[in-house]
């Protein structure tokens, strides 16, 4: 899905799989494989010496899961619109996220680790599902950062332009996110209205529309600026 090396119908296949095969929706979790290795002949290697549903042995490896959430945002940007398809890559990153999972009733007093840190792997197999794994794992970390930038705010930052593709999930009436580079400010507001009324709603705040794929010539920019994207197309209902 990320690579587009596959033709559309067996991305589309792979990304279903994913949600019948590796998603717990019940315990919040993506797994690596399922089912855990134990017993195989030949031996797997090194990820079949980890107890089943730890780290590559199942568990919720967050690199992949990361992967995963990044892939279903393509694959929803690619697709007909729907909420459905919007919202999957948030509830992985919920499901991703040590803030969200250790807020979370009970997902968080199985889990057992910082809630501020991303953790390397969550087990998946009884009797400690949901069990936080490796913290403080950096590479995790970052690949989320990116996730949360790139996948769900849809930011595509190049030398000489940038532009927008966002998946937000469709509960979210509006978001911003601020850009500090080479001494400029530019936020943008996503706000879920038509052109019309997205310039309306933020007037006051001075926002030039930028349209969702519309490319803008940052370094040509200095100084603070404020865009606003309309995340609706004009005409289109706006959510009750």
């Amino acid at each position: 899905m990320l690579s587009s090396a596959a033709a559309p119908a067996l991305q589309r296949a792979a990304m279903e799989a994913v949600e019948e095969h590796l998603v717990d929706a019940d315990a919040g979790l993506i797994r690596l494989l399922d089912p855990p290795l134990a017993h195989q002949q030949p031996s797997a290697g090194y990820i079949q010496a980890y107890p089943p549903g730890v780290r590559e042995n199942g568990g919720q490896y967050a690199h992949a899961g990361v992967w995963a959430l990044m892939a279903q945002a393509e694959l929803a940007r690619a697709g007909p619109a729907s909420d459905a398809a919007t919202d999957r890559p948030y509830r992985y990153f919920t499901w991703l996220s040590p803030a969200h999972r250790s807020a979370h009733p009970t997902q968080g007093l199985a889990y057992g680790l910082e809630p501020y840190v991303m953790a390397g792997d969550v087990y998946t197999q009884p009797p400690h599902v949901g069990r936080g794994g490796w913290s403080w794992y950096t590479g995790a970390a970052a690949w989320m950062h990116r996730a949360a930038i790139e996948s769900l705010f849809g930011l595509r930052l190049e030398a000489q332009e940038l532009h927008f593709l966002p998946c937000l999930p469709s509960a979210w009436p509006e978001a911003e996110l601020t850009l500090r580079r080479d001494g400029r400010t530019l936020r943008f507001i996503l706000l879920r209205a038509g052109a019309s009324d997205a310039l309306a709603a933020t007037a006051h705040q001075g926002a030039r529309l930028l349209r969702p794929g519309e490319r803008l010539a940052w370094p040509q920019l200095a100084g603070a600026h404020c865009f606003v994207l309309p995340l609706l197309g004009e005409g289109a209902p706006a959510p009750t």
